[in-house]
C-alpha cells in the first residue's frame, strides 16, 4: 500500500475546475487533474448551485485517487429548495420564502447522518430551526408553530411513509 494523501475542497456541485484549489495542490502530486475534476463534477451534479465538501485521497506512488463527497448544509439544501440565492438578513421581519413539510422532509433526509437527530422526526425539528432563523416559513407558518405541530402528532402520517421508505 503507497503513502496516501488526502486534500478536502469546497466545490461548486458539477462544477469544480483544474485551477485553484484543486490544480495547484494535486498538480505537484503528479495526478491526472482533469481525471480528480470530472469525477468530482460526476459524484456532485445532483447539488448544482451549492458548495460542497469533497475529500480527494490520492496515493502518491500509484497516483490513484479516490474521491468522496460530503453534504452541503442544511442552509444550502433549503436555499436550493427555494431557488434563492441566501437567507434572510432579517429572519423575523422579511420572508424569503416558503417551503411544504414534505420538502424539509427530503432536506432531513438529506441531511440525516450529519444530524444530532436520533430519528427523522428529530432531523425535520432540526431543518425547521434552520429555516426559522434563515426567515423561511413552512406550510405558510412559523417554523415554531410546525415544531409544536409534529410534537401534537399532526404529520406523523408523513413522517411515517418516509421513516419506513428509508430503511
Amino acid at each position: 500500500m503507497g503513502t496516501k494523501k488526502t486534500f478536502n475542497f469546497l466545490v461548486e456541485g458539477g462544477k469544480a475546475t483544474g485551477g485553484p484549489p484543486i490544480g495547484p495542490a494535486l498538480g505537484p502530486l503528479g495526478v491526472n487533474i482533469m481525471q480528480v475534476v470530472n469525477r468530482i463534477n460526476e459524484l456532485t451534479k445532483e447539488f448544482s448551485g451549492m458548495r460542497v465538501p469533497v475529500t480527494v485521497t490520492v496515493d502518491i506512488d500509484t497516483k490513484e485517487f479516490e474521491v468522496s463527497v460530503g453534504v452541503p448544509t442544511t442552509t444550502a439544501l433549503i436555499i436550493r429548495e427555494l431557488k434563492v440565492e441566501k437567507g434572510s438578513g432579517l429572519p423575523h421581519e422579511k420572508k424569503i420564502g416558503n417551503l411544504s413539510i414534505e420538502q424539509i422532509v427530503k432536506i432531513a433526509l438529506i441531511k440525516r447522518k450529519q444530524l444530532l437527530a436520533k430519528n427523522l422526526k428529530g432531523a425535520v425539528k432540526e431543518v425547521l430551526g434552520t429555516c426559522l432563523s434563515m426567515g423561511v416559513t413552512v406550510e405558510g407558518k412559523d417554523p415554531r408553530v410546525v415544531q409544536k405541530e409534529i410534537d401534537a402528532g399532526k404529520y406523523d402520517e408523513i413522517l411515517l411513509k418516509y421513516e419506513e421508505g428509508e430503511g
